[in-house]
């Protein structure tokens, strides 16, 4: 799906920056470059200060007997990781989170926030990374050699449109980190929204470039039958519409539309957005 101006919703930089891979021949400032990435990403943007870095799986890795995979293991398993995410973090804190830095996305459901925490309690800690990196999802989206990176505004990465809300509850803007200026630190942020399956609203970024406005031509636009009279309704702001298959430009100068779409039929619009070439800009309740 192409994103167009990422930068409303402060993910230009993912959407911009290619994978990180590990290639063979590599030198050693591009091996230290991986795995600044890799702490990067494992850590939520964290700070990591020399004397917290690990050398012992640094130095394998550069030996080429880790592979990136092997070792976000290690910086996953680490004490580093445990005493930041898991010690004094709450159960449900810590899964989104590891959703964060080990798949790059929000969760799918209550059902798949339980099944790691069913891991917790009967496994333990290091248990539950392993399921998270050795699952069927890890390796067929990083493989071996690429550093996981955010991916949970992208439609082959979520499946519906609750869980797109829900990233942005996790990162927002590449400079975010999971620890330092989160509100939420340790406390859980979408327990309550992923039980009760409940959108959130996604705002465009501050500032003049990333402000929505809604031209004269482009009034507001009902979708659907809206469900029964209790119905939330959300508002959904598109930009950026595209031809998908011959033309990369949109067809339409002023593009710009707004739909009010009942909670019901959130999912069927996106994706009809989405065939469309329509880019979301933002998703707020009315």
């Amino acid at each position: 799906m192409p994103f167009g101006p990422a930068s409303r919703l402060g993910v230009s930089l993912f959407d911009e920056t290619p994978p990180i891979e590990s290639v063979n021949g590599l030198s050693s400032e591009g091996l230290e470059a991986i795995i600044n990435a890799v702490y990067r990403q494992v850590l939520g943007n964290a700070y990591v200060m020399e004397s917290e870095r690990l050398s012992v799986p640094e130095s394998q890795f550069k030996r080429g007997e880790l592979s990136v995979r092997e070792f976000v293991r290690a910086v996953a398993k680490s004490d580093l990781y445990r005493s930041r995410f898991f010690t004094n973090a709450a159960r449900y804190r810590t899964t989104e989170l590891n959703f964060r830095h080990l798949l790059g996305r929000a969760p799918i459901d209550y059902a798949e926030v339980r099944s790691h925490s069913d891991i917790l309690d009967t496994k333990g800690f290091e248990a539950d990374i392993d399921s998270y990196i050795d699952s069927d999802e890890y390796q067929n989206t990083f493989g071996e050699n690429i550093v996981p990176y955010i991916r949970g505004y992208k439609t082959e990465a979520i499946t519906n449109l609750v869980q797109f809300t829900h990233t942005f509850e996790l990162v927002r803007g590449a400079s975010s980190s999971s620890l330092k200026g989160d509100l939420a630190g340790n406390s859980p942020k979408l327990n309550s929204l992923i039980i009760n399956s409940t959108p959130t609203a996604v705002i465009p970024s501050t500032g003049d470039s990333g402000t929505f406005r809604t031209p004269a031509d482009a009034p507001l636009t009902r979708r659907g039958s809206f469900g029964t009279p209790s119905s939330k309704v959300y508002r959904i702001e598109v930009t950026g519409y595209r031809a998908k298959s011959v033309n990369s430009i949109s067809k339409f100068r002023r593009s710009n539309k707004v739909y009010l779409v009942p909670f019901e039929q959130l999912s069927q619009e996106y994706q009809r957005i989405h065939q469309q070439g329509g880019v979301i800009a933002s998703i707020t309740a009315v």
